[in-house]
């Protein structure tokens, strides 16, 4: 490790491969942010039949990864270690920067650009900016802003054949391998593998289970994949 302090950088690219990065539309934080956030949400259908008080959740989607990051732009010139490219820039032209690398609709791809955001080893986000909120807390006599605190939602990007990647990963077509944990059911598991607890008998015969009732933890048990339009 140098010891140096990483700056948070938003890198700005004109495709969704996130090749060939547009370095002069790059952000680099002036001041790093105390805290960021992420944000996971499932999407499920909460219908409940007339006269229930109960609801059986349903899955339908898995949204996109949230990252949101609250920061600084001072005018000041009073803030230590403020990066020394915006520290003699008015706060106005600090705030048109990062507007221009993440907001801004870019007129040869008809939309704002895609985003890499990098902050030291940890983070590294590939993303579009979903939302900003820019709130003017300081001012000089005239009015002319001096302080401004950016809140940026940014979500997650991939592109369609990066998603059928994942999905295939996850695919019941293809063969699983789980370990068996305290508790575990193999109606449960094969119904989390499957969509459908209806294979655990061919499961039990696949892996030469004597027993589906009783598996020991700690077994390692293989999902092959079934022809569902099988009987």
């Amino acid at each position: 490790m140098s010891g140096s302090l990483d700056k948070l950088i938003i890198q700005s690219y004109a495709t969704n491969s996130f090749e060939g990065e547009d370095k002069s539309r790059r952000f680099t934080a002036p001041i790093n942010p105390e805290t960021f956030t992420n944000s996971f949400k499932i999407e499920l259908e909460k219908k409940r039949g007339h006269g229930n008080s109960g609801t059986d959740p349903r899955y339908i989607s898995t949204e996109p990864e949230e990252l949101r990051l609250e920061f600084i732009l001072d005018g000041t010139k009073t803030v230590e270690g403020y990066t020394p490219e915006y520290k003699d820039l008015p706060v106005t032209e600090q705030l048109q920067k990062f507007l221009n690398c993440a907001y801004n609709l870019d007129g040869n791809i008809h939309r704002p650009r895609f985003l890499n955001i990098l902050w030291g080893q940890y983070l590294n986000f590939h993303c579009v900016l979903s939302a900003v909120d820019i709130n003017h807390t300081l001012f000089n006599p005239d009015g002319k802003p001096l302080r401004v605190k950016i809140t940026a939602t940014f979500l997650n990007y991939k592109r369609s054949d990066e998603q059928a990647a994942d999905q295939k990963k996850s695919s019941p077509d293809l063969t699983h391998q789980r370990k068996v944990n305290e508790g575990d059911r193999l109606d449960l598991m094969t119904y989390k593998i499957y969509n459908d607890p209806s294979y655990f008998l061919q499961i039990g015969q696949v892996n030469g289970l004597n027993s589906i009732r009783n598996i020991k933890p700690g077994l390692d048990l293989y999902f092959p994949p079934f022809d569902k339009n099988e009987n």
